[in-house]
């Protein structure tokens, strides 16, 4: 999925995201507005995760949910 395609299905991907990702709050997803990298970076700074192995987390979710 490109980055345009993502952010215009982000209103139908928050929740799953959050499902996923349970550390991020509303306020996170509505700044995030569906931009993978600021996912990216919230991510690695709620969870502490390194950047790879947060790109190989959005890399499952996306097949997860038939993003691809």
């Amino acid at each position: 999925m490109n980055k345009q395609t993502f952010e215009g299905k982000w209103n139908e991907l928050k929740g799953k995201v959050k499902e996923k990702w349970g550390k991020l709050t509303d306020d996170d997803l509505v700044k995030i507005s569906g931009k993978r990298d600021q996912l990216i970076g919230l991510i690695q700074q709620r969870y502490g995760y390194e950047k790879s192995k947060v790109e190989e987390e959005i890399k499952k979710f996306y097949r997860d949910n038939n993003l691809e």
